[in-house]
């Protein structure tokens, strides 16, 4: 089934890039399981650690740092419930995976422009108390990177622990393991432009992370399971691709089309003076809902989101706006335009165009 004419969901998931999927297909024409020890076995292992080493090298990370799951809830599952006997504190903006892994986590406040708040951090700390902390690289609907470095500095100062939620700012921005200094990191393919199925959980050598899914000694005994091999082979095909980000990093110049659209006529770029990823922009038509905006773009071809794409096809109120104080009505409103590898700028210039229509033509009924 093709993707619609214009496809503005990249932080939902990417299209499949062409020579990722070349690249599994490959793997797919053989009997491949990297635990058999014959022949077939030997070469499905060769390419199982190809594939870890090759993403280990992208993030400067070691390859034995990096543990294989189906997706990036389950590696946010994995560290969140992995490490025991401490407190957890998650930011407030978080994806539904981190914010549902324990029913005990205290809630980190952001600022209204949906940035972290690090004295808010500080002050949680300051007991001494043993934490895990988690705070994501870049969110998933207003695209507001947020200070990592500097969270990862105030855990060391506390002896606290952090993981970083990086699924969205691979292939959009500098993902580095060793230089954000957080202790645990997760990854997902199919944002890069890889398939679904496969991620990655990346922890320090020295970390112990107790396992999700128990029973085979697969990825050194830290995630049972026959390691979907197509899909990671896949997986490092696309951060390697997404390498050069001089396409994405154009998308932003493009975006700004919208957003001085937006602005234009009344409506609320959310986020606009927080440093944000490239590719994203998340934008109310005040007056219209967001379920109606989508519907209408929908049926023109357009596919935009109203946020998180994991809410079973729901469109609900977006937590992360709650967090940031918008208004509820421009909550309401709110949608999200991400674009990637395959957009164009006429893919943008044309969406402008109707959103402006669709504003104008909905205000009016």
């Amino acid at each position: 089934m093709p993707v619609p004419p214009v496809y503005l969901d990249y932080n939902a998931t990417a299209p499949v890039r062409p020579e990722v999927i070349a690249r599994m297909q490959e793997i797919w024409a053989a009997p491949m399981n990297p635990s058999s020890v014959h022949a077939a076995g030997r070469e499905a292992k060769k390419h199982l650690e190809n594939a870890r080493k090759s993403i280990a090298d992208s993030i400067s990370a070691w390859p034995n740092e990096i543990m294989f799951t189906a997706s990036g809830t389950e590696a946010n599952i994995t560290a969140l419930r992995g490490i025991a006997g401490k407190r957890l504190l998650v930011s407030a903006i978080e994806h539904s995976s981190v914010l549902k892994a324990r029913t005990d986590a205290q809630m980190i406040a952001v600022d209204d422009k949906g940035t972290i708040d690090v004295a808010a951090l500080d002050a949680l700390l300051k007991d001494g108390t043993p934490a895990l902390v988690s705070v994501m690289l870049a969110n998933n609907e207003t695209g507001v990177i947020q200070p990592v470095r500097e969270v990862a500095e105030i855990c060391k100062k506390h002896g606290a622990l952090l993981h970083c939620d990086a699924v969205q700012g691979l292939g959009k921005m500098p993902v580095d393991f060793g230089v954000l200094g957080v202790d645990m990191m997760t990854l997902s393919a199919h944002k890069c432009g890889g398939p679904l199925g496969a991620a990655a959980l990346i922890a320090r050598r020295d970390l112990a992370v107790a396992p999700l899914l128990t029973g085979g000694g697969q990825e050194l005994g830290r995630r049972a399971g026959t390691e979907n091999l197509a899909a990671i082979v896949g997986f490092a095909a696309g951060v390697e691709l997404s390498a050069d980000r001089a396409h994405i990093l154009q998308i932003r110049h493009w975006l700004a089309f919208i957003e001085s659209e937006a602005e234009a006529i009344g409506g609320v770029v959310f986020g606009k003076s927080a440093p944000r990823l490239p590719n994203t922009t998340c934008v109310a038509m005040p007056g219209v809902s967001n379920e109606v905006q989508l519907m209408d773009f929908d049926l023109k071809g357009y596919a935009v989101s109203a946020g998180s794409a994991c809410s079973s096809g729901r469109i609900e109120g977006s937590h992360v706006l709650n967090a940031m104080g918008v208004e509820k009505s421009l909550v309401a409103s709110a949608i999200r335009i991400s674009a990637g590898w395959a957009t164009t700028q006429r893919d943008i210039t044309t969406f402008t165009e109707i959103w402006r229509a669709t504003s104008q033509r909905l205000k009016k009924n």
